[in-house]
């Protein structure tokens, strides 16, 4: 029924009600009946609800145009002015049946205007006396009142629409940034999960290692521990980035790409997992984008092998190469009894994710005795 508004807004339409008020009075001061003041205030009241109530400053002007018509017999005031500003807001800020009584109202205030102003007079001879009789003299009045009451709603409703393109394109920029954010969310949540798992799995390896050679060779401590330290540290700078983006969105830290999967591997290889990395076809260029996809695909089925895997038999690591895609296979054989990996984990999430992002396709499940992961990716398309 009503609309909300800010403070701002309800004082500037007081204000505009208190001024039109005032300028009506000016030229009415000295010469003006009573009844002239109550039509002035009457329309003032209704210029003052034009925005928050459209439909109850409609039903208060027809009730001063009312008033004016049976009790004056002079020609329009400057009160009437006030119908143009309450038109224009049944249309732009009215509901859908205020909207539409406003246009039959133009429609219906132009008719009865017309025959006031120009058939009214001559009543004493008969109204269709005196209709016919001034037949063009109405015409034209009915035709200048419908354009001026018409484009009044006319504007109305331009502004309206106007408004609502505005507030549309507002709505689509903060949805389009919430699913930036969301994606830059996600993309985080994934790293941390590919950092975190990869380096505490080499860190339990290592001291698992550790502890059962401290005996028989305690120079493999030493090496074990040297391992544990700079794995940690490694994983500390990069939760460090990691939170740094979080804090700060705009730029971006360097990120791994194919030619970091040498340190990668030997880092499995001293957690104790013989990693066997093998290429087939002509290795072409491949965009940055794709670059982390495969690294961080390959980082998290290393990882899953180390955790989940026979580490005693070596894991096999294949890039394949062809002219419009690169197939990346990671091979590693199951302990007896093993379980299944779980489709729904993060870290095939994470691969399936970093996958379909990068524009290619990955595929987890058990062959025989093995756990295999594949992901294909396009080459040559920027990311």
């Amino acid at each position: 029924m009503f609309r909300t508004l800010s403070r701002s807004q309800l004082l500037a339409d007081g204000i505009v009600g208190a001024v039109f008020l005032l300028l009506g009075l000016l030229p009415t001061a000295t010469a003006g009946a009573a009844i002239d003041f109550l039509i002035l205030g009457v329309f003032a009241v209704a210029l003052g609800f034009r925005r928050v109530a459209p439909w109850l400053a409609l039903s208060v002007a027809w009730v001063g145009a009312a008033l004016q018509m049976l009790l004056r017999t002079q020609a329009p005031t400057f009160a009437d002015v006030a119908v143009l500003g309450i038109l224009f807001c049944t249309a732009a800020y009215g509901g859908r049946p205020v909207r539409w009584l406003g246009l039959a109202s133009s429609i219906a205030g132009s008719f009865i205007a017309a025959t006031y102003l120009v058939v009214a007079p001559g009543a004493a001879d008969g109204l269709t006396a005196s209709l016919a009789g001034n037949f063009h003299t109405f015409l034209a009045a009915l035709l200048g009142l419908l354009a001026l009451l018409g484009l009044s709603w006319t504007l109305g409703l331009l502004s309206r629409t106007r408004r609502r393109a505005r507030e549309s394109r507002q709505a689509q920029a903060l949805a389009e940034r919430d699913v930036v954010i969301e994606q830059e969310r996600s993309r985080i949540a994934r790293d941390m999960h590919d950092v975190v798992a990869h380096s505490l799995a080499v860190v339990i390896a290592q001291a698992d290692g550790a502890r059962y050679a401290r005996a028989k060779d305690p120079e493999a401590v030493d090496v074990a521990l040297t391992t544990i330290s700079t794995t940690a540290r490694e994983a500390l700078g990069d939760v460090r980035i990691l939170l740094g983006q979080l804090r700060h969105s705009q730029g971006q830290a360097p990120q791994p790409v194919l030619a970091d999967l040498g340190p990668l591997l030997n880092q499995f290889g001293d957690s104790g997992l013989t990693v066997r990395r093998r290429e087939t076809g002509v290795e072409r260029p491949l965009p940055t984008g794709q670059q982390l996809a495969v690294y961080r695909i390959t980082q998290e089925a290393l990882t899953n092998a180390l955790r989940h895997g026979d580490s005693m038999h070596p894991v096999e690591l294949l890039f394949a190469w062809t002219e419009s895609a690169l197939t990346v296979r990671i091979t590693s054989a199951l302990p007896a009894h093993a379980r299944p990996a779980s489709p729904e984990g993060h870290g095939l999430v994470g691969i399936r994710e970093r996958a379909i992002l990068a524009g290619g396709s990955s595929s987890a499940g058990v062959d025989g005795n093995h756990w295999v992961v594949g992901a294909v990716l396009p080459v040559g398309v920027p990311t």
